[in-house]
C-alpha cells in the first residue's frame, strides 16, 4: 500500500518558472484549479513563506470540510509545499525551467502522522478512507495540472 500514498505528475508550462510560482502561491485563486478545495486563505497574511499558515475549504460528493496547512518550502521559482494539519499529508509543486516554459510538478503524499490519525479517528473504516483520499489525490492531481496551465498561459 505504501506505493498507493504517494503520486506526482508533471506537465510542460509556456511560461517562465517565476510567473508560474506566482499563480501556485496565490492560494486565494486554488478554487480555480483544484477539483475538491474550493478555496484557501492565510491565517495572518503572512503570504507564501516557510511557517505561514492557511485555512482550506474543501467539498467533495459527499461533505465539507476545513483543513489547516503549513508552508514547509517556498523557494521563489522553484517550489511551493505545504503540510495539512499535523503533518497528515504534504502537497508540493516543484518547477523547473526547460525549453518554452517550466516543467511543473505535482505532487502528494500521505504521511505517517496522517496514517495514524485515520485509523484512530475512522477504525476499521480507516483502509477504505485512506484508500479514497489518495484516488482522489491521483484523480485531481492531472485535472489541476490541466487547470494551472490553462490558466498561467493564459495569464502571461
Amino acid at each position: 500500500m505504501a506505493e498507493d500514498l504517494r503520486h506526482e505528475e508533471s506537465v510542460v508550462v509556456e511560461a517562465d518558472p517565476d510567473r508560474v510560482y506566482a499563480l501556485v502561491t496565490d492560494i486565494g485563486r486554488t478554487g480555480e484549479w483544484s477539483p475538491i478545495c474550493t478555496h484557501c486563505e492565510w491565517e495572518e497574511g503572512d503570504g507564501p513563506a516557510v511557517g505561514a499558515r492557511f485555512v482550506g475549504h474543501n467539498t467533495d460528493e459527499t461533505r465539507s470540510w476545513e483543513t489547516r496547512s503549513t508552508v514547509v518550502a517556498a523557494e521563489p521559482g522553484r517550489k511551493f509545499a505545504w503540510e495539512v494539519g499535523a503533518g497528515f499529508v504534504r502537497w508540493g509543486y516543484r518547477l523547473a525551467p526547460v525549453a518554452g516554459g517550466t516543467e511543473l510538478t505535482e505532487s502528494w503524499e500521505f504521511l505517517p502522522a496522517g496514517l495514524a490519525m485515520f485509523r484512530e479517528k475512522y477504525g476499521d473504516e480507516a483502509p477504505a478512507r485512506i484508500r479514497l483520499r489518495a484516488d482522489q489525490a491521483r484523480a485531481g492531481i492531472p485535472e489541476t495540472l490541466a487547470a494551472l496551465k490553462r490558466l498561467a498561459e493564459s495569464d502571461a
